[in-house]
């Protein structure tokens, strides 16, 4: 595990695209798993700015999103599908053909789920896998529970899910209450991952989960503890809990 510090979400992102345009470079036809919210928002445009001066091609490159909510349409200006056309995918050079969204509406999500995790298998898994992580330690739209589901599958969305994106909504009544969302299993066989964490609110779940020595599904973003390429990009804001505790846990093996 690779532990980035930046001074700012400002440069959380601009290392993020860099990490991202370096991978394209490395490999034309990059298989990329991307997330949706607040946080992604700057890397998505900076990857634009950097396709816009000539610095990268998407025209090879293949997408799989995390999740999406359940009922509502592509069209929806809610929706994750509304969400990367319009802030990244109506930018970029990328063939439509090659970019993978799951669907919200649909009377069979079980066929929905299973074809979606055969698409990624019949592309050689994911080579990088962009995530966020939220309030709750959710990954993807893995809520915390008593267990955890491999495979993508639709689930209940938790408390704090709703409370959290209720603002997109303008209210929680008007909120999906569940989301179709790849499973960690799937997440987890990324050849690599990259977290992205910013803000003072994010703090205390990322010190949570980096102080973490077991998996708990109470904490899903634990299970990126077993995963053998992941890398961890927060601003001073997301890292100031965790900052504090470093240097106490210094002190005391000082003392």
């Amino acid at each position: 595990m690779k532990i980035v510090v930046a001074n700012n979400e400002d440069e959380v992102s601009t290392i993020a695209s860099s990490m991202i345009v370096e991978e394209i470079k490395n490999k034309s036809d990059l298989v990329l798993g991307l997330a949706t919210g607040d946080t992604p928002l700057r890397t998505y445009k900076k990857l634009i700015e950097s396709y816009q001066k000539g610095l990268v091609s998407f025209s090879k490159v293949e997408t799989f999103n995390l999740d999406e909510y359940v009922g509502l349409s592509k069209d929806d200006v809610n929706s994750y599908n509304y969400y990367m056309h319009h802030n990244l995918f109506d930018h970029i050079d990328i063939r439509s053909e090659n970019v993978h969204l799951l669907c919200g509406e649909s009377n069979d999500f079980y066929t929905v789920a299973s074809d979606y995790d055969k698409m990624i298998n019949e592309s050689n898994g994911i080579d990088l896998q962009v995530l966020g992580i939220g309030m709750n330690g959710h990954i993807g739209f893995n809520e915390p529970g008593s267990s955890l589901l491999l495979d993508t599958h639709v689930t209940d969305l938790d408390e704090k899910t709703l409370n959290q994106n209720a603002k997109f909504f303008g209210s929680i009544d008007k909120m999906p209450k569940q989301a179709i969302t790849m499973g960690l299993g799937t997440i987890m066989k990324a050849k690599k991952i990259v977290l992205l964490v910013t803000g003072k609110r994010k703090a205390s779940i990322i010190a949570q989960f980096l102080r973490a020595h077991e998996i708990n599904t109470n904490n899903p973003a634990s299970t990126l503890l077993l995963h053998n390429n992941l890398t961890i990009i927060l601003d001073k804001e997301a890292a100031e809990i965790y900052i504090k505790e470093k240097k106490m846990n210094a002190n005391e093996n000082i003392n």
